[in-house]
């Protein structure tokens, strides 16, 4: 038996910080470092006062689930189109699948988990390109 990697995440007094997006906050859920970088999943939010903006971009992943908890958001999917997720929703982003976000409200609260930790973004000129 082992308990290596182990780690348990509560939400009683945890902490959000800004990271990739500046109009949202994130919480650590401890995964990055439990799993040695190989997974990394959060607790995404919109940050207070922050104004929205979005470029068309794509992420060098392996893996990147999105489930929504609280709110809506709306993206278009290169190939989809415009895909509106609520509360309860959950959408598998395939590595290097063309996106962008076009909105989302104010109360948003979404769990993100990806593989690898250390994943690039890279923006591009649009989603249907």
């Amino acid at each position: 038996m082992t308990t290596e990697g182990f780690v348990a995440s509560h939400a009683k007094g945890a902490e959000f910080e800004r990271g990739l997006r500046s109009f949202y906050e994130y919480r650590d859920l401890g995964i990055k470092k439990a799993t040695g970088g190989r997974v990394d999943a959060h607790v995404i939010r919109a940050a207070a006062g922050q104004e929205f903006s979005s470029q068309a971009h794509l992420h060098k992943t392996d893996f990147q689930l999105v489930y929504i908890l609280k709110g809506w958001i709306e993206f278009e999917y290169e190939g989809q189109g415009i895909v509106r997720l609520e509360a309860g929703s959950c959408v598998h982003q395939p590595p290097g699948i063309r996106h962008r976000e076009l909105g989302h409200s104010a109360d948003i609260e979404m769990l993100e988990v990806v593989l690898p930790a250390g994943f690039a973004t890279e923006e591009v000129p649009s989603v249907s390109q």
